[in-house]
C-alpha cells in the first residue's frame, strides 16, 4: 500500500486530505507545523527520512496574503525555501511529489525535484480554517448589508474537490501512470466575489433566517495591502484528462459546506 505524507495537514486542503485518506483507510501520515517546521531544512530531512513516504504531498503554505506584506520574509520561506528544501530531499529518496502552488515556490520545485506534480488552484474555501464562505456567514450574522467586490473573477474551489483531486494523482502515481507537470484544479464554473458571496447568502438563508443584502463595488472601492489579479479563473481540463477527476460545480460544493457549518433546522428568513 501506498504511504503518503502531507504536509500542512492542520492546513484547510490538509484536514480534508487527511479525513478524506481515512475514509478510504489509505496509509497517511500529516505533519503539522508542531512536529516540522518545513522552513528548518534539517527537520524535513529528517521526518522524511524517518517516515520514508512513497509519496510527499506539500500543502503547508503562508496564505495571509494581505499580512504577507508586512511579514515577507516569513512568507518567503514558507513559500518559496521550503518547497525547494522538500523537493531536494524528495528528489534524493526519488518520492515523487505534489506541491499546491505557491508561486514563489514553482520554480524551486521545478529546479529540485524530477518526478513532481504542481497543482495550482484559486478561491479555496471549506468548513475548516479561514476562508471566505465563513468570513460572508459571520459577516451575515449580524449585517443587514454586506458590500463585496463585482469586478474579480475567479473559479471557488472546495477543498473536497483538492482531496479528492489529490488522491486520484495519487493513485495515478502509484499505478506508474502518472503524467508529471503542472495542472490546475479548480472548483466548476466561474463567478465573482460578488456572484460567490450571493450563492452563499441564499443557500444559508433558509437555516439561518438571515438574507442581508449583497452589493457589489469595484476593486477600487476595497483596497488591500495585496494586489488581488482581476481574473483568476483556471481552466481545469488537462487535470481532468490526465487524472480522470472532474470538480464538481462550485454552487453544489457551497451547498455542501454551507450544510456541514450551519445546524439543519429551517428558520423563516429576515
Amino acid at each position: 500500500m501506498m504511504r503518503i505524507l502531507l504536509f500542512g495537514v492542520n492546513g484547510q486542503v490538509g484536514r480534508e486530505t487527511a479525513t478524506l485518506a481515512a475514509e478510504r483507510s489509505i496509509d497517511f501520515v500529516g505533519i503539522d507545523r508542531a512536529t516540522t517546521d518545513i522552513s528548518d531544512p534539517v527537520a524535513v530531512a529528517r521526518i522524511l527520512e524517518a517516515k520514508r513516504p512513497d509519496l510527499v504531498i506539500n500543502a503547508a503554505a503562508y496564505t495571509a496574503v494581505d499580512k504577507a506584506e508586512s511579514e515577507p520574509e516569513q512568507a518567503a520561506r514558507a513559500n518559496a525555501l521550503a518547497p525547494g528544501w522538500i523537493a531536494e530531499r524528495c528528489d534524493r529518496y526519488r518520492t515523487p511529489l505534489i506541491h499546491i502552488s505557491t508561486e514563489a515556490g514553482e520554480a524551486a520545485v521545478r529546479a529540485a525535484a524530477e518526478r513532481h506534480l504542481i497543482l495550482r488552484t484559486s478561491w479555496v474555501y471549506g468548513a475548516h480554517g479561514a476562508n471566505f464562505l465563513k468570513t460572508m456567514l459571520r459577516l451575515a450574522g449580524d449585517r443587514d448589508r454586506l458590500t463585496v467586490v463585482a469586478d474579480q473573477r475567479g473559479c471557488p474551489t472546495a477543498t473536497r474537490d483538492i482531496a479528492e483531486g489529490l488522491l486520484a494523482a495519487a493513485a495515478s502515481i502509484g499505478a506508474g501512470q502518472a503524467r508529471w507537470g503542472t495542472y490546475h484544479l479548480a472548483g466548476t464554473g466561474v463567478t465573482t466575489w460578488h456572484g460567490f458571496a450571493s450563492e452563499i447568502i441564499r443557500v444559508a438563508a433558509p437555516l439561518t433566517g438571515r438574507a442581508p443584502e449583497v452589493a457589489p463595488i469595484t476593486t477600487a472601492d476595497y483596497p488591500t495591502p495585496a494586489r488581488r489579479p482581476a481574473n483568476s479563473e483556471l481552466n481545469s481540463s488537462q487535470f481532468e484528462r490526465a487524472f480522470r477527476f472532474r470538480a464538481a460545480p462550485w454552487q453544489s460544493r457551497v451547498a455542501d459546506v454551507v450544510a456541514q457549518l450551519l445546524p439543519s433546522r429551517p428558520k423563516d428568513v429576515s
